[in-house]
């Protein structure tokens, strides 16, 4: 009977000493919060994706300072922005020119991302001597760059196609370089005559040092809606009728003041 207490005792000794390291080990080691470690994580991915996104701030329009356009170029953000304006006045204006209806919000996040890469690779024109394959190469892997940073934020509530919001952006960033779908072709439409109507206002200011014409003339005749055609017409309206001012004014004679009796 003694012999049963005692191993009884042991055994009872035994988990006391069990029980007192497991608590000890809880209490040494901190509670983990793995719900703020993931706000951390996605706080750090979006600030790496935002600051790369800054080169399109700092990058100037090639097409503008090739030509010398103003003493203040604009940057390649600066064009994004208004064309995304664009893209939220055209979305709603399309099919009163007869075109298909488009998703408003895609427009608006495609004319955003459109020229991302750019940020990267910078802004590659045909006077770059780079190829067409060898410029969309530098885009897409600069894209895929970027868009690496967000797989750990879930897609934009607008898409329904992607998982991650990384996915979307490369997604949408592709769909605007093949140009097929309705709103691939109305942006591809808002990047030329976001273009042009920046050039017919340089002109309009006076301060380019060379032709713009070069600009007009790459967008004519080569319009994917029937929106663009219109928007387009009316740029070119608002061109010819400064020219004609301009003309007016020169061939006035000019007013002399008469001599004082």
């Amino acid at each position: 009977a003694n012999c049963l207490l005692l191993q009884v005792l042991v055994v009872a000794l035994l988990l006391v000493l069990c029980i007192n390291s497991n608590l000890s080990e809880a209490m040494a080691t901190p509670p983990t919060n793995d719900g703020a470690s993931t706000v951390a994580s996605t706080a750090r991915q979006t600030i790496d994706f935002l600051s790369l996104a800054r080169g399109l701030k700092t990058t100037k329009r090639t097409g503008w300072v090739r030509q010398e356009a103003n003493p203040q170029i604009e940057s390649v953000a600066d064009h994004s922005w208004r064309m995304s304006l664009m893209a939220m006045v055209a979305s709603s204006a399309i099919q009163e020119n007869g075109d298909d209806k488009v998703d408003a919000n895609k427009c608006i996040r495609m004319a955003l991302v459109h020229d991302l890469a750019e940020s990267a690779v910078g802004d590659i024109t045909p006077y770059c001597g780079v190829s067409d394959e060898e410029k969309h190469r530098r885009e897409k892997e600069a894209m895929e760059d970027m868009c690496k940073r967000l797989t750990g934020i879930g897609a934009g509530v607008f898409s329904t196609a992607s998982s991650t919001l990384g996915e979307e952006v490369l997604t949408l960033w592709k769909e605007y370089e093949e140009g097929t779908t309705a709103e691939a072709k109305l942006v591809k439409d808002l990047d030329k005559l976001e273009m042009i109507l920046q050039a017919q206002e340089y002109e309009a200011e006076g301060l380019n040092k060379l032709s713009l014409d070069g600009f007009f003339d790459s967008t004519r005749n080569k319009w994917r809606t029937s929106l663009g055609r219109a928007w387009g017409k009316e740029i070119e309206a608002r061109r010819a009728n400064k020219s004609e001012e301009g003309s007016s004014k020169e061939a006035e004679p000019s007013q002399k003041k008469p001599k004082a009796a």
